[in-house]
């Protein structure tokens, strides 16, 4: 254990969400909404973002009404819109002084290829981009009463592409809707592995995870396909509930106070694909969605090149 694995282990020690303040994107419903459920029942206070206010409304209504006004909140953010983002962050930074958890939860796939009001495909900015500007922008709120954390909820879907296409990243010349999810899952663990190596040192954590195959509505665009696609999940996968658990633990148990920079599924610590561990392909998807963000992250306590992680 060197210095600053050490003073992470001590400052993180007893760690307990009571009191908390945790951000869920994509949580009205789903594994997003059962996480904040679950979260509250240990009595965190819980940050709902989606971009249905209805739905919005109804989730803290129901986890308000179990654990108590002061509970939940929600905010309302189109989350493949850099520009909602971005008002997202500013809403949040004027109301709360300080962040414990971030989870970065929001998802969805295509069947046909489809741009965000930025003009960049769709999946890979909802799913990748989203969590990479939206962590960004949070960051000095997150580093603020740290210890803290922040959970990133990827797939196994990301073992069924072998590497970034940098090239078309948006597959515009042959589109491929599960082949683009893949690719947006395998970002999500690329970024998680990059931040946490550029965090080494803080008091922040950074984790990935594989909530397991769960019927939702994130196979709600595949038209005729979607009923048989939830008909196979609904048998051989999880419930909503069942695929938070893996987010909770990352957010609340003690068992991972000092751990960063690894991938988790079903409450255990897994090795991602070998792509994943690409070091290379890691900075080149920073640099990518650094200009396709227009954002550069802050100053960290280690520069990149440092302190690799790998399972």
């Amino acid at each position: 254990m060197n210095i600053g694995e050490e003073k992470l282990s001590m400052k993180n020690e007893n760690w307990s969400v009571t009191n908390k303040n945790i951000l869920i994107t994509g949580s009205s419903r789903g594994i997003g909404f059962y996480t904040a459920l679950g979260l509250a029942e240990k009595g965190a206070h819980v940050i709902i973002v989606s971009h249905d206010e209805k739905r919005c409304k109804e989730a803290v209504g129901k986890i308000s009404s179990k654990f108590g006004d002061k509970s939940a909140k929600y905010y309302v953010a189109d989350l493949s819109s850099q520009t909602e983002i971005r008002d997202l962050a500013e809403k949040v930074k004027n109301d709360y002084d300080h962040m414990d958890v971030l989870i970065n939860n929001v998802g969805g796939w295509f069947s046909s290829y489809q741009e965000s009001k930025d003009g960049i495909e769709k999946t890979f900015a909802l799913n990748h981009l989203s969590y990479f500007l939206l962590t960004g922008l949070l960051l000095d709120l997150i580093k603020e009463k740290s210890p803290a954390r922040i959970v990133n909820v990827a797939s196994d879907a990301h073992k069924g592409i072998n590497g970034i296409h940098f090239e078309d990243i948006g597959f515009q010349e042959g589109y491929r809707p599960f082949q683009t999810y893949a690719q947006s899952k395998l970002a999500n663990i690329m970024f998680t592995y990059e931040l946490a190596d550029r965090l080494k040192g803080s008091d922040i954590t950074v984790n990935a995870l594989h909530p397991g195959s769960v019927a939702s509505k994130l196979y709600r665009n595949f038209g005729i396909l979607e009923p048989v696609i939830n008909f196979w999940i609904k048998i051989t996968g999880k419930t909503s509930d069942e695929g938070a658990e893996t987010s909770i633990y990352l957010a609340s148990s003690d068992e991972v106070t000092d751990v960063s920079g690894k991938y988790y599924s079903d409450e255990e610590q897994k090795r991602s694909s070998e792509a994943s561990y690409n070091e290379e392909s890691w900075n080149r998807l920073w640099m990518l969605s650094e200009e396709l963000t227009g954002f550069e992250y802050p100053i960290y306590p280690n520069p990149p090149e440092t302190n690799r992680n790998k399972a």
